[in-house]
């Protein structure tokens, strides 16, 4: 069994959360994979990027499992859903409805990205604004979650709190996909305070898998 961790948008695999599963599989005696979204080239970041960057480090006719945050959470649910070696995903705050929700939040910073092509966004771990292109935003324009269908494993976790991605999107990605369960919990986006609850959670299942 192979094991990813896929970090969020504007983050790295020096994120607190990356770091504490890590630590959680190495007691395991498990790696885990925490590759680099940014690939040192942020500016030109899409989604489709990163599922093409995430798809070349999968071991053919080896059994995969995901964990995705955020943005890696979408990435992850994708990967999913064209590589059948995927087999099971642990979601936490995933960006579904990603464009409809952080897009609209932009204001007149939209019109300006889309004339000038370029957005300053602030990298939480750079801790420092970095540009971003607009081909971001017409690369995740054309993907629609409703195309997601591939019936794999998939336990999301979300915050009741969320203040980046509303909970309603998990609640409506849940509808119509018996294969998917969701855990609400007490937080925010970060899902800071409540990672060793979402680890109690996990770890049965990967006991299971490693058994």
């Amino acid at each position: 069994m192979q094991y990813l961790y896929l970090h969020g948008f504007a983050s790295s695999p020096r994120s607190g959360k990356a770091q504490y599963f890590r630590d959680r599989f190495e007691e395991l005696g498990q790696s885990l994979l925490i590759p680099d979204l940014n690939q040192g080239d942020f500016f030109h970041l899409t989604l489709s990027r990163q599922i093409a960057q995430v798809a070349a480090l999968l071991s053919p006719g080896e059994p995969v499992t995901i964990i995705g945050s955020s943005f890696g959470g979408l990435t992850a649910a994708w990967l999913a859903e064209k590589h059948p070696q995927v087999v099971q995903l642990f979601l936490l705050a995933p960006a579904f409805e990603f464009a409809s929700h952080w897009l609209p939040r932009l204001g007149n910073q939209y019109h300006r990205w889309q004339e000038t092509g370029v957005l300053e966004v602030y990298h939480h771990t750079e801790e420092r604004l970095l540009p971003l292109s607009y081909d971001f935003a017409k690369d995740l324009l054309a993907y629609d979650d409703r195309q997601l269908q591939r019936p794999v494993p998939t336990l999301i976790f979300h915050g009741l709190q969320d203040e980046v991605i509303p909970i309603e999107a998990s609640r409506r990605y849940c509808e119509g996909r018996p294969w998917v369960s969701r855990v609400e919990l007490d937080s925010d986006h970060a899902l800071k305070e409540v990672q060793p609850a979402i680890w109690g959670m996990m770890l049965p299942l990967i006991c299971k898998q490693l058994a």
